[in-house]
């Protein structure tokens, strides 16, 4: 892969871990102490009914949800960013073949092919 490609596959990684950072931190707060981990704040109102409160229960469950896929998401964009500084990004995790040019253009933290993913 060219140096080229290679520096605008990194800039777009960037914007999505800015992007991935910045909405999580809309509802949830960074464990300094555990790398990649976020817990989101419960949603807590005083003094509130109890149909209040199972909507914050409810709105709580939803955050984690989020949270979890978010906090995945943005372990695989560190990733491939750090595949870039090491010099393998753009390789397939099981069979080792480059991946398509297409593929990371839709999807540039991908780990694995098209045909190994099927």
């Amino acid at each position: 892969m060219n140096k080229k490609i290679l520096e605008e596959f990194r800039q777009k990684l960037e914007e999505q871990k800015k992007s991935l950072e910045k909405e999580l931190e809309s509802f949830a707060k960074e464990d300094k102490d555990l790398k990649n981990n976020w817990s989101a704040n419960y949603p807590n109102r005083e003094n509130g009914s109890m149909e209040e409160e199972a909507d914050e229960a409810q709105e709580y469950d939803n955050l984690l949800s989020l949270e979890h896929s978010m906090e995945l998401k943005l372990q695989d964009v560190n990733l491939a960013l750090e595949k870039i500084k090491k010099g393998n990004y753009g390789i397939c995790e099981r069979c080792g073949k480059k991946l398509d040019i297409k593929r990371l253009e839709a999807c540039p933290e991908a780990k694995i092919c098209i045909k190994c993913k099927k």
